[in-house]
């Protein structure tokens, strides 16, 4: 038996806000959170602006998280930020919480270059540089490990169902979440809670990102910097936040009387095997990642009503992503609206998909579609119907989100309005 799986709570932290509301709102109203970094001293870098999550400090959340007082990587404590926010959005008890399991995506660790850079000057630089990646002691490592956050969620609510680390660069967040679908709908359990978090505004991350020459250097603009399927853009804009999401069968939200937003249809995901940073030219990854979510959900092309896009704004990914959306939606596709999330976000690398399912979510709870902003000269190889002139009113029963990230990882969901 296959249960129907639902969207229960929803937990976010964003440079547009660290409400579901507030972010939601700065959404439909076309504002960007994109601007001049404040995190460290950009001078020096090609690349001065983010998505950052402005007025965020962690001392904020030592009350409720004391384990976490030593952390100093900012992503862990975004990530606690935003599943808080679900599990209390969601009202679970402890006693739910005890039979939960979690899935939590990420990206690649982060260096503080406040270590390396005098590891690299010493001496014997390549032995220290060892010996402080494998160090395991809090105080002396070089990186956060990878499933840090997902060992300090799972004990501090007592998650004892199951934990799962997927690191899949950007395809991350839609990935966990869509593996916790199948979970519930397979029936192994009855609620899960998952989400994603990343911050890559720090010097090492964004001085790599200008070397592969995919970031937007507008900085005199940011909020004019990301611009998805334009034929002017330039390239992305790195971002941070956490975005987390408690899922439950709709028996189990039923029972308990949760709230419920939308409902999780399909998933599908797929592997280019092409190049590392390069999406395959055609878009056959990303259409076959979309046509296994679409038949996943039992449903057809003519089904799709809205594409919530992975639409990064780099040159590559944005006419890669409409070829592959007309291979997928044939005739359908150009009557399909079309938004992107990161033009107003910028790109949150693994929290990307996870946030983005929840844009999608609400797309279909508040029947409002969000605009495509900076979109002013359409890119003539991207004639899809993207939603430009502020958002949309929107009747239609479902959202396919999506996600394709570094090394050819594809993702993509199903959501469908929920009305009984």
């Amino acid at each position: 038996m296959k249960h129907r799986v639902v969207l229960t709570g929803l937990g976010l932290c964003t440079s547009l806000g660290r409400k579901v509301n507030e972010f939601w709102q700065n959404l439909l109203a076309g504002r960007s959170g994109i601007g001049p970094l404040s995190l460290f001293d950009t001078s020096s870098l090609p690349v001065r602006i983010g998505g950052e999550v402005k007025n965020f400090s962690p001392r904020e959340l030592m009350g409720e998280f004391p384990e976490a007082e030593s952390e100093k990587d900012r992503k862990i404590w975004l990530g606690l930020d935003a599943a808080a926010g679900a599990i209390a959005d969601a009202r679970l008890p402890q006693e739910i919480l005890q039979s939960t399991p979690l899935f939590v995506g990420v990206s690649l660790e982060t260096f503080f270059l406040e270590d390396v850079t005098p590891i690299a000057q010493a001496p014997d630089a390549a032995r220290d540089f060892v010996r402080r990646i494998l160090n395991q002691e809090p105080l002396c490592r070089l990186q956060t490990p990878l499933d840090k956050l997902t060992q300090m969620l799972g004990d501090h609510y007592g998650l004892n169902r199951g934990r799962y680390t997927n690191c899949s660069a950007c395809a991350a967040g839609a990935q966990v979440v869509g593996e916790a679908f199948r979970r519930l709908r397979d029936g192994t359990a009855a609620v899960a809670l998952a989400g994603a978090t990343d911050s890559t505004l720090n010097p090492l991350a964004l001085g790599g990102f200008s070397l592969l020459q995919i970031l937007s250097t507008e900085n005199e603009r940011p909020e004019k910097a990301c611009r998805p399927f334009d034929a002017t853009r330039q390239g992305t804009v790195l971002a941070e936040g956490a975005a987390f999401i408690v899922l439950e069968t709709l028996e189990h939200a039923r029972q308990r009387g949760a709230h419920i937003y939308a409902e999780v249809l399909g998933y599908g995901s797929s592997l280019d095997a092409y190049r590392v940073t390069d999406p395959e030219p055609n878009g056959r990854g990303a259409a076959a990642s979309m046509t296994r979510a679409i038949r996943d959900a039992g449903l057809q092309p003519e089904d799709i009503h809205c594409i919530n896009a992975h639409g990064t704004g780099t040159p590559k990914n944005d006419v890669a992503e409409t070829l592959a959306i007309k291979q997928t939606l044939g005739a359908q596709a150009r009557a399909v609206p079309v938004t992107a999330n990161k033009s107003m976000t910028g790109h949150m690398i693994a929290t990307s998909g996870a946030l983005e399912a929840i844009a999608s979510a609400m797309t279909l709870y508040a029947r409002k579609v969000p605009p495509t902003i900076n979109l002013a000269h359409p890119d003539p190889r991207c004639d899809l119907d993207y939603v430009v002139e502020g958002c949309r009113s929107f009747e239609g029963r479902t959202v396919l989100s999506n996600s394709f990230g570094f090394g050819g990882q594809n993702a993509s969901l199903v959501f469908g309005r929920f009305d009984s």
